[in-house]
């Protein structure tokens, strides 16, 4: 890997591991709707001129409006509001480790779409390491009056492991820009009344500011360029590996920048959800015909099977689900 590739590797695997962290700090102060509002509009206010340059955004948007409503629900309407609100209760580092259960959530909700690779004993081995990982994490919570923010973090998980399927379904011709612009500006519209209705009554801190800017303008606008870049570096593949790294650094912030605990349990649910993951998400050993699992939609959109760059360079695109934009 050259050296921009190591660069981008590194950054992705930061940009999609502190969500969590800047949510936690942003949330204190500002409410769920008023968070994700701010995200949603930076992100789809520095997307806008790039989708705008590609061409035929409103068309796209004519011609493809109801899977493109499903999906901004599924993947940020919904989500993005209940990860929010858990965090109010959750620590950063542990909804972070929750939504890294995505991918193995993925497998399970591939087989219902048709679109389901075939599970052996290697990935019903890692299904039921990541659900160990996941109990380990939430007992402890379950008699503490956690039981509504982690069945919240539950909702998240299951949107953002049920949008990409959709997505590869119905939407694989349109370009990462013209899919993820239009929802987010849909999704900016939709908490804007909320937003004004539960807004501070006094200006947030310069962390809350930061914590909002930093996850329109880092971790949503940036996050998507960065990644269509790593791929025409490294590929798909590999770029694909940054699934893993992410978990990591969302317990590295939270444990570093918010003091939050790095318990014996956390790190049996870090190694437990990890190789879960990893085992779960494998492909399938050689001479099996299998389907392309779908891709996430914080890495990156299908176009045919390959990757719209924002230079109109296509690429090849991953098929691997992904995590967390928070």
């Amino acid at each position: 890997m050259t050296a921009r590739g190591w660069f981008l590797f590194s950054l992705m695997g930061v940009v999609w591991g502190v969500p969590y962290l800047m949510i936690k700090v942003a949330v204190d102060e500002v409410s769920p709707s008023g968070v994700v509002f701010a995200r949603c509009a930076l992100g789809a206010a520095l997307l806008l001129p790039f989708a705008l340059r590609k061409g035929d955004l409103f068309r796209t948007v004519r011609r493809h409006w109801k899977p493109m409503l499903a999906f901004a629900v599924i993947e940020i309407i919904g989500p993005w509001w209940t990860l929010t609100d858990a965090e109010r209760h959750l620590s950063s580092s542990t909804a972070g480790l929750l939504i890294a259960g995505v991918p193995i959530v993925g497998v399970l909700l591939a087989r219902f779409f048709g679109a389901g690779e075939r599970v052996g004993a290697r990935r019903i081995t890692g299904l039921g390491l990541g659900l160990g990982g996941v109990a380990v994490l939430t007992v402890p919570h379950l008699t503490g009056g956690d039981a509504r923010s982690l069945a919240e973090v539950l909702v998240t998980v299951v949107g953002y492991a049920t949008a990409p399927l959709i997505a590869a379904r119905h939407l694989k011709d349109v370009p990462t820009l013209q899919l993820i612009t239009p929802c987010l500006t849909l999704a900016a519209v939709v908490y804007a009344p909320a937003a004004f209705l539960t807004r501070p009554t006094t200006l947030p801190s310069g962390e809350a500011l930061a914590a909002l800017s930093g996850l329109g303008v880092v971790c949503t606008a940036i996050a998507f360029v960065a990644f269509l870049e790593l791929i025409k570096e490294v590929g798909p593949v590999r770029a694909g590996v940054i699934t893993y790294v992410n978990p990591a650094v969302a317990v590295a912030a939270g444990a570093l920048l918010l003091d939050e605990d790095l318990t014996l349990g956390v790190g049996v649910a870090f190694a437990l959800i990890l190789a879960g993951s990893v085992l779960a998400t494998a492909a399938a050993g050689p001479g099996r015909q299998v389907r392309r699992v779908a891709w996430a939609a914080r890495q990156t959109s299908r176009a045919g099977g390959r990757v719209e760059s924002l230079t109109g360079f296509p690429e090849e695109r991953p098929g691997s689900t992904g995590q967390g934009d928070g």
